[in-house]
């Protein structure tokens, strides 16, 4: 029978979340309900809450979880009642053109649950990022579920979403390696995921910057060998604080977590010749970039963006929760707090103010 449940939802554009109840419906054919242990509160939700995914309100939201599965529908197979999981939220199709070509990290049709989490009246909630786990339970497409070793919840249910892109922007998308250097500019979740990546595979020289010390106090933490505080700087001084730090030539790669056209152009002029740029910032729609395309040609290397760290669920969640439970990847550091389901809207505020590297609510 449907089950009635907490949960945080988003009614209209800037209005403070509410929590209330919520039906879950019986699972259908390859959905998976999920008894949702953590969730962290990442800046996707806040977008969400102020119209700047869609305007398909109610948002039932949350994102970045984990949790252990308690009902299974009809076809499930890869994962069964009691298993431990984190949620993501790009289950492959497995059959499209990326798929098929051996990219499935690029599905161009991914899917979620097929049936609607509702309120008590039978309005459909739209969950964030097809999840919805700011909630006691979350109905999901079974591909959205990736069984790992059990762990702390609050620490590894980060993976699904902010770590994940951070780790995977270094590593997948932009191949660091050995020895390579690497700059990362702006240091709040995403960011300072970015330089723990780096920092896993290797690299060299690790450049952080950000105009707030604090964050760059987390970047240090986490494997930065070099920060640098940009507040003030022109984008030549930027680049030059780049350069001065990796013997006059700029970075092998160079990673954009904040996603605006001028902290693009820094990380373009900030990296050495045939070095790549990773945006991995999400830009808003009204933004656009301008670089004289014989730069483009001249200083040759790649220009990449990451989508979700171009990372492979079930190739990369139960490698890094291991990595984790080996001490070799300090997932635990970012987590800044760990509060209850009604802390979201207060959770928000931090996070708007730089104050946390993750909230993460506990059920």
């Amino acid at each position: 029978m449907p089950q009635t449940v907490k949960g945080v939802i988003s009614r209209s554009k800037g209005v403070p979340v509410e929590l209330t109840d919520i039906v879950i419906p019986d699972p259908g054919p390859g959905e998976v309900i999920v008894d949702v242990k953590s969730c962290g509160v990442c800046h996707t939700d806040f977008h969400y809450r102020e119209g700047g995914v869609s305007d398909d309100f109610p948002f039932l939201l949350g994102h970045e979880s984990a949790g252990v599965v308690s009902e299974v529908g009809e076809g499930v197979t890869s994962v069964e009642v009691g298993d431990f999981v984190i949620l993501n939220w790009r289950a492959i199709c497995g059959d499209c053109r990326a798929c098929k070509r051996g990219e499935p990290w690029y599905c161009f049709d991914t899917h979620n649950a097929s049936q609607k989490m509702t309120l008590t009246d039978g309005t459909e909630l739209e969950p964030a990022l097809g999840i919805g786990s700011f909630a006691e339970k979350t109905l999901v497409a079974e591909g959205q579920c990736t069984k790992v070793r059990e762990a702390d919840p609050a620490v590894v249910g980060l993976l699904g979403c902010g770590v994940m892109a951070g780790i995977g922007a270094a590593i997948n998308t932009g191949e660091v390696t050995r020895g390579k250097t690497v700059a990362v500019i702006g240091c709040g979740g995403v960011g300072c995921a970015s330089i723990a990546g780096s920092a896993l595979a290797g690299a060299g020289t690790i450049i952080a910057l950000d105009i707030d010390e604090k964050k760059l106090d987390w970047a240090k933490d986490l494997g930065a060998t070099d920060v640098v505080n940009t507040k003030g700087m022109s984008e030549d001084e930027v680049v030059s604080a780049i350069q001065e730090r990796t013997g006059g030539f700029g970075a092998d790669v160079v990673v954009d977590a904040v996603g605006r056209p001028e902290t693009w152009r820094q990380a373009f002029y900030g990296r050495d010749l045939a070095g790549t740029v990773v945006l991995v910032g999400v830009p808003t729609p009204e933004m656009e970039l301008t670089v004289p395309l014989a730069d483009v040609f001249g200083r040759g290397g790649r220009l990449k963006s990451s989508w979700y760290g171009d990372c492979l669920p079930e190739r990369d969640f139960p490698m890094l929760v291991d990595l984790y439970e080996q001490g070799r990847l300090p997932l635990d550091k970012f987590v800044s707090e760990r509060i209850g389901i009604a802390d979201v809207e207060p959770a928000f505020d931090k996070m708007n103010a730089g104050q946390v590297l993750r909230s993460v609510v506990e059920f």
